[in-house]
């Protein structure tokens, strides 16, 4: 598998598969939505456009990064999230990178959106597609967050080689300057289980895939291949 790693800002073409990261913290986010039961994720191109939404879809839940604010149901912490019940709802987000990173390659034929929290589903995917050439979009610190970089070359190298360890990978994102910034309480709408929340490998057993529906792009959790049907393929 031919694998390129990008920032936002150097996305010259639309690739024909992206796999989009964001560790902290927006996809964990989006996981733990899923999990708590969200059906779909809207990604919002701006808050604007997410106050709109939620507003013409009084049943939706709208969430963003920093401080609560008014319109808004939730701020993009996975430790604030877990507690609240999404069943069936649909989830508006809007964050600083993770959402922008997704809108910026919405034409292309995959997009994978991912974190340490779904990065076997993840790599499990471009496996048994057997995806030949991957954008990985490194969206913190345009295309320099160390925790996005990571994970980026963790489910790369695992796409090909299923056997490689994920300690080294962890490490340098639990010592990246996101995860500092989180801990120190430097960013708003903050947990304090939100770096350890970031940093669980494998939490959820299903990958993120989003893609254009009329005008929105929307992301979904998908099954993958269990272990077993893998071998097979």
């Amino acid at each position: 598998m031919d694998a390129r790693f990008l920032g936002i800002a150097q996305l010259a073409e639309t690739p024909s598969v992206a796999v989009v990261v964001d560790v902290m913290r927006a996809f964990t986010v989006a996981a733990w939505a899923f999990a708590q039961g969200a059906e779909e994720i809207v990604l919002a191109e701006s808050l604007d456009e997410a106050l709109a939404l939620r507003a013409r879809h009084p049943d939706w839940v709208a969430l963003k990064d920093g401080p609560p604010a008014p319109g808004f149901d939730a701020v993009n912490s996975p430790g604030l999230l877990r507690s609240i019940d999404l069943g069936g709802r649909t989830v508006v987000q809007k964050t600083t990178a993770g959402t922008v990173g997704a809108l910026a390659v919405k034409e292309a034929s995959l997009v994978l959106c991912a974190g340490f929290v779904v990065a076997e589903a993840t790599a499990r995917v471009l496996r048994t597609r057997r995806s030949g050439s991957v954008t990985f979009v490194v969206t913190g610190e345009d295309g320099q967050a160390d925790e996005d970089l990571a994970c980026a070359q963790y489910i790369a190298r695992r796409a090909t080689e299923a056997g490689t360890p994920a300690a080294e990978y962890l490490r340098r994102a639990a010592e990246s300057r996101a995860a500092a910034e989180l801990a120190e309480g430097v960013r708003q709408g903050v947990h304090p289980d939100d770096v350890a929340l970031c940093l669980e490998l494998d939490r959820f057993p299903f990958a993120m895939v989003a893609a254009l529906e009329d005008s929105l792009m929307v992301l979904r959790p998908c099954a993958v291949p269990s272990l077993v049907d893998e071998a097979s393929i």
